[in-house]
């Protein structure tokens, strides 16, 4: 793998419930799980992990970035005066899981503010981002953001990018799909979830969602879809399926795309073999799902002994 994993985006005050009826409080975001989920199975000799993001200048802050240190995730956090971290609470009903936000202030929405390039990224460094990542910034931040992700491509750096649509979080559809397959088309890897995209982009099946994602650039497209199969597809036309095993007590579904892109990601950037990686996101997810929570106490052997895929 490259020397550096940078994950981008918005790292949150996280309230998820607990047996006794209250609520635990941490730190977590979609992007900040991939971060914290390759630190966990990837050794620091493999790999370096940082996050790319920005906090405010009180209590929590200085928290989430000892949190982050703490974690073995190097923080590259600009302070923003006056603002503080996002926040959002976890509600489970049956394991599936909704939310509420309280992230109009965040200080991530200023991560891109003046941003000319991006911290400490060379050739063969993977840099990773997802649809909320451009989402919460304006529209300059956004503009600039891709201009960095761009010159970190042209410098031999590999962009990752996993969708995660969230329409609560644009003024309109429009221009959730727009940006979207702009980000994409910087990306060599994208990572989607099906059921959002035929929700959104009216995809007939992953199939269709792969086909679109290489047609706009990607060059290799990885397409999650809960129990049924996993889908991937690449520029070069090679394809298959990988089928979950069944999953017969989910407690917690948070985290689960986030944690399968950390395997899928450590696994096949380091050693390019597609059918392994998926089986080792599958092996992850099935463990993470299995727990309450954003961040699940994981290691290494979660990934290699896991048994979660199948071909197809």
């Amino acid at each position: 793998m490259g020397k550096r994993f940078l994950a981008i985006g918005e790292c949150m005050v996280e309230f998820s419930p607990v047996p006794e009826g209250t609520y635990a409080i941490s730190f977590a975001g979609d992007t900040f799980n991939t971060a914290w989920y390759a630190r966990q199975i990837a050794t620091p000799e493999e790999l370096e992990v940082s996050y790319f993001s920005a906090v405010g200048d009180d209590a929590l802050s200085r928290q989430l970035a000892g949190f982050m240190e703490d974690a073995g995730i190097f923080p590259k956090l600009r302070t923003i005066p006056n603002a503080a971290p996002g926040m959002y609470m976890i509600f489970l009903n049956n394991g599936e899981r909704s939310f509420q936000y309280w992230r109009s202030q965040s200080a991530a929405r200023h991560l891109a503010d003046d941003l000319t390039e991006l911290p400490e990224i060379s050739s063969g460094d993977v840099v990773y981002f997802s649809g909320i990542t451009v989402a919460i910034l304006p529209e300059g931040g956004r503009e600039r953001l891709f201009r960095a992700m761009t010159d970190a491509a042209d410098q031999g750096a590999r962009i990752v990018f996993d969708p995660n649509l969230r329409p609560c979080l644009w003024p309109s559809l429009e221009d959730m799909c727009r940006w979207t397959m702009s980000a994409a088309a910087l990306s060599e890897i994208v990572l989607p979830s099906f059921e959002d995209e035929a929700c959104h982009f009216g995809d007939k099946d992953a199939d269709a969602t792969a086909t679109r994602y290489l047609e706009n650039g990607a060059r290799l497209a990885v397409v999650k879809n809960g129990q049924d199969p996993v889908v991937v597809r690449g520029i070069d036309g090679d394809g298959f399926r990988y089928q979950p095993e069944p999953v017969a007590d989910i407690v917690d579904t948070t985290a689960a795309g986030d944690s399968f892109n950390a395997a899928f990601l450590v696994e096949y950037l380091s050693r390019p073999r597609p059918r392994e990686a998926v089986r080792a996101g599958c092996a992850l997810a099935r463990r993470v799902i299995g727990s309450r929570g954003a961040l699940v106490p994981v290691s290494r052997i979660d990934v290699i002994t896991g048994k979660a895929c199948q071909s197809a």
